[in-house]
């Protein structure tokens, strides 16, 4: 490019230039080249323009140290893009494919550093013909194509040197035209030059005497001695050097006024408005000063169009990153949050929209994960930055503190916005902060940098479903998505909502438009491969997962793939330990460092301080796929082993906190892992909202168990579960994990399990009111239990049995088995199971009019349950009393009696027991003539057990509503 006053030779912009910034231009004007990887490809290709240049070449430029797996792959890309660039922006320009490597293939004078060399070239040859002139007008219009140093912003550590070598050539281009300057006896013009080209490069000893003899010329003798002095002075202090031999003679012939130093021949006349007067343009001037004041640096990647984003946090984030700078305060502000959720996308759009009205000064940015995920040193961040602010890299200093130093001299009084994407660490961001506040800094990390002084914090989520929708639809076009919302949604719930894999998706439907996004939902659907489907092109999750992965500490990253192991949504504080065999008593401090690096995240806290995390899909794939090259076998099963031992521990000391004991359930001898007995007894505060509250954890522990060939835990904790699954209605969830239990304990051989399991399938068909199908279950169990001497099952068989045959109208036959069942409770020592029975017996006693005996056993059963403090055996013997009060005609008396029940499982979240008790209410209330209040209680007993599942109960509601009311009721619900 023609620098204006300077390129008196004429030489047209060349369409590839790199002494300066990188910049490209074709028939369509400027061509838009992505920063960093295209940037350096591009670079080595045009410093060896029409020569081969090596894949192996390209891949150290990129990559100077440990390049990746798939380094010769990236660097195709890289080509396949750039060959776009092109083509797209009408340069007459190729990239062509050749044996090991790549050549750009242009004409000769298509770069600037080609029309460099040759104008170089040509002066020399002038100078050696003689024609001194000519050839400083040539070396001008050299110089003059130079636009600030060599790949300017460009980084590459490879490339760097190369660019330092041209960097040097200018420099020798210089001394060229300041020596043939002085030899046409132009040292008058040259001083005021030559001081600011001395001050640049102070340790340039040829620069140093052109202008000790420009001095000497003009009449300065004693200025042309110090500034000898100063630059030995210089050259001590630093190098620890004397300057070298001609520099030394050149000052003595100063001193002894040497006639030699005189013009060997006179001085040519300057013409009017001749270049000669002024030997380097002014612009040329302030860009050979350090440090340059008037370079601008635009680091900034480019913005990205199809933004999604919640409005309210991009305008916070502007408000906090621009707010109180006329205060002179600088502002550090934090955008947080895990891989992909797009921190930097949102970063960079904050830094364009505030850069022109804010920032005009300029814009510096570097990302500090580097490349391979190595985090960047801060001197080797300051050093790029002191570059992009015009210090030419001889003029930086080594130690990290002068760097510092220097950086925050250059910022103050600017404006100027510092841009620090993934920031690891404090200790990496502190030497990269402005020292005032003119200037302010936008950092984005996937870790909490809380020792960052005076900074805002901003925490980026995944996008809801709608934000989700409308970046897909931007980036496949909204008809795509309209046509298949459904599937749309579906591909976003599979993916979390992450931006990074929103983006991914969109890029792969974009190029395939004959997919559909049902298509993609199939592939999806696979998890094993659901991370390989997450990648096109550069993108890719796995890649971003591995940043935050690589940089965890090993027992970090063995958690993390041990709690992979965890199918719930959520991740109790105690699971961590349990997992590693940690009996820490603060176990919620083994989760800190995921919590730290988001891949895990806080999903409720605790009234206690306790929270609960969030494992998301992708990261639990990600961690699952890692884990068996993290966790030997043998370890992995003992882990699942102590998680599971941790459920069922819990869920045994809920079972025991609502009975008042280990009553009315057979026990196993499945291993428990006891948790910290500070969480057992928050969990036991509500021990049955706790069971509902982890429903979604106990069955995935159930099944886990299964698979994992634990069938004694399996069995235990599915029929530990049965407290939930009666209290609350959940017939299915009964069924489902029996049925799984029920089949490990048949492979594994275990006669013990299976009678407990087929006996708590027989009570689950009597829940349902199927007693002709509960019958073969409660036989076969009974008959394992009396084998293998179990007395408590054989006493829940025989109670079982007992309500087929009350069922049947053998009441005799049923009293029988009762009485048997209370025998073999008694020798159990199980007193809830007797209270059970004793509730029983009294319905049987009560329907025969014997209300002595009724109430006798129900005041029984009603101190057992208070003594042991089971609540719900209290309601079931107080419901029995008022259903004998009704058979006495004391209605009245039921009426309170079954309000007083009533308000007791409401309490306890009992809906079963609400469904009958509301049952009885409205026949209370049909008997005292209320049909408005009694239809009221049917009504609500007819929608809670239809809720259940409870059909048959609900048929016997709906046909009590028809006796009051002669007909149905329209509507029950």
């Amino acid at each position: 490019m023609a620098v204006s006053g300077y390129d008196g030779s004429g030489v047209a912009a060349a369409p590839f230039r790199v002494l300066g910034p990188l910049e490209v231009s074709g028939e369509l004007g400027a061509v838009s080249v992505a920063p960093g990887r295209q940037e350096i490809v591009l670079g080595a290709l045009v410093l060896e323009l029409n020569r081969v240049v090596e894949t192996t070449r390209l891949v150290d430029v990129l990559w100077a140290h440990d390049p990746p797996k798939t380094a010769r792959a990236q660097v195709q890309i890289c080509i396949s893009r750039l060959r776009k660039a092109l083509s797209d922006g009408g340069v007459d320009a190729t990239i062509e494919t050749r044996a090991g490597g790549y050549v750009l293939r242009a004409p000769e004078d298509a770069t600037d550093v080609g029309n460099f060399r040759r104008l170089v070239t040509e002066a020399h040859a002038l100078a050696r013909d003689g024609l001194k002139m000519p050839a400083v007008e040539t070396l001008r219009s050299a110089i003059g194509l130079w636009r600030g140093r060599c790949l300017a912003g460009v980084p590459s550590e490879v490339l760097a040197g190369t660019a330092a070598q041209w960097d040097e050539r200018r420099l020798e281009a210089v001394e060229t035209c300041m020596r043939l300057l002085l030899e046409l006896g132009r040292h008058e013009h040259l001083v005021g030059e030559l001081m600011q080209l001395v001050a640049s490069h102070p340790l340039r000893e040829r620069l140093r005497g052109h202008l000790m003899v420009a001095l000497y010329r003009s009449g300065r003798q004693a200025e042309a001695l110090e500034a000898y002095h100063q630059g030995r002075a210089i050259l001590t202090e630093e190098l620890g050097l004397d300057p070298g031999r001609e520099l030394r003679e050149l000052a003595q012939a100063i001193l002894t006024d040497d006639a030699d130093l005189a013009l060997a021949e006179p001085a040519e006349p300057a013409e009017p408005g001749s270049l000669a007067v002024s030997p380097l343009s002014e612009a040329v001037q302030e860009r050979s000063a350090d440090p340059d004041p008037v370079v601008t640096p635009r680091q900034l990647p480019a913005d990205i169009g199809d933004l999604v984003a919640d409005d309210a946090i991009v305008s916070a984030v502007c408000e906090a990153v621009t707010e109180g700078r006329e205060k002179g305060q600088l502002n550090v502000v934090q955008v947080l949050g895990g891989p992909g959720v797009g921190k930097s996308t949102l970063a960079r759009h904050v830094a364009h929209r505030l850069a022109t009205e804010y920032f005009p000064d300029g814009q510096l940015y570097c990302d500090l994960r580097g490349p391979g995920g190595q985090p960047v040193d801060p001197a080797q961040a300051l050093g790029r930055f002191l570059r992009a602010l015009g210090v030419p890299g001889q003029a930086i200093p080594d130690a990290l503190d002068e760097r510092a130093e220097m950086y925050r001299s250059l910022l103050a009084g600017r404006r100027i916005l510092v841009v620090l994407d993934d920031a690891v660490s404090e200790s990496q961001v502190m030497p990269l902060l402005p020292g005032t506040g003119s200037s302010s800094v936008l950092v984005t990390s996937r870790g909490q940098l809380t020792a960052l002084p005076g900074t805002r914090r901003f925490d980026l989520q995944p996008l809801g479903p709608e934000q989700a929708i409308q970046l897909l639809g931007r980036i496949i076009g909204e008809h795509r998505v309209e046509s298949e919302r459904e599937a749309a949604r579906v591909l976003i719930r599979l993916v979390g909502g992450l931006p990074l894999a929103l983006r991914i998706l969109g890029a792969r439907l974009a190029a395939r438009p004959h997919w559909s996004l049902t298509s993609m939902c199939h592939r999806l659907e696979n998890e094993h491969r659901r991370l390989d489907e997450l990648a096109h092109g550069e993108l890719s999750i796995r890649a971003s997962l591995s940043l935050s992965y690589d940089g965890l500490a090993a027992a970090d990253r063995r958690l993390l793939c041990l709690l992979s192991l965890a199918e719930g949504t959520e991740i109790p504080s105690w699971l961590g330990a349990a997992l590693v065999g940690d009996r820490t008593p603060h176990p919620t401090d083994l989760l800190e460092p995921l919590i730290d690096s988001r891949l895990l995240d806080i999903t409720a806290m605790g009234r206690g301080g306790e929270f609960r995390c969030g494992l998301s899909q992708i990261v639990r794939m990600f961690a699952h796929e890692r884990l068996p090259a993290e966790i030997a076998e043998a370890e992995r099963a003992g882990a699942v082993r102590r998680m599971v031992g941790g459920w069922m521990a819990l869920a045994e000391r809920a079972h025991k906190a609502i009975y008042g004991g280990t009553y009315t359930i057979v026990a196993g001898r499945g291993e428990r892992w006891h948790p910290p007995e500070e969480h057992v007894q928050r969990c036991l505060r509500d021990p049955l909202g706790w069971l509902e509250s982890e429903q979604t954890n106990l069955l995935n522990a159930v099944e886990l168990a299964a698979r994992s060939g634990l069938d004694e835990l399996c069995w235990e904790l599915a029929t530990t579960l049965v407290t939930l699954f009666e209290a609350r209605g959940y017939p299915e969830l009964w069924e489902r994990t029996h049925r799984v239990a029920l089949t490990a304990v048949q492979e594994a051989g275990n006669e013990r399990g299976q009678a407990a399991v087929l006996g708590s399938l027989g009570t689950l068909h009597l829940y349902r009111g199927e007693h002709e199908a509960a019958g073969p279950y409660l036989s076969a169990a009974l008959e394992i239990f009396e084998r293998v001497g179990e007395v408590r099952g054989q006493a829940l068989c025989l109670r079982d049995l007992a309500r087929i045959e009350r069922h049947h109208g053998d009441d005799d036959r049923a009293l029988a088995l009762y009485e048997s069942a209370e025998r073999n409770f008694v020798r159990a020592q199980d007193v809830i199971g007797r209270a059970y029975v004793l509730v029983e017996m009294a319905h049987i006693t009560m329907r025969r009019a014997d209300f002595t005996r009724t109430r006798s056993s129900l005041d029984e059963a009603l101190g057992i349950c208070r003594s042991a403090g089971f609540d719900r055996g209290q309601a079931l013997a107080l419901r029995r009393l008022g259903q004998m009060l009704m058979c006495q005609q004391r209605y009245e008396a039921a009426e309170r009696t079954l309000l007083e029940v009533l308000a007791m499982v409401r309490a306890s979240g009992d809906l079963v027991g609400e469904g009958y008790v509301l049952h009885d209410l409205g026949r209370v209330n049909a008997h005292l003539r209320r049909v408005e209040q009694a239809v009221q209680h049917y009504s609500r007993s007819a929608r809670i057990r239809e809720r259940i599942l409870d059909h048959s109960g609900a048929a016997a509601v709906r046909a009590d509503i028809v006796a009051i009311l002669g007909r149905p009721m329209t509507s029950v619900g």
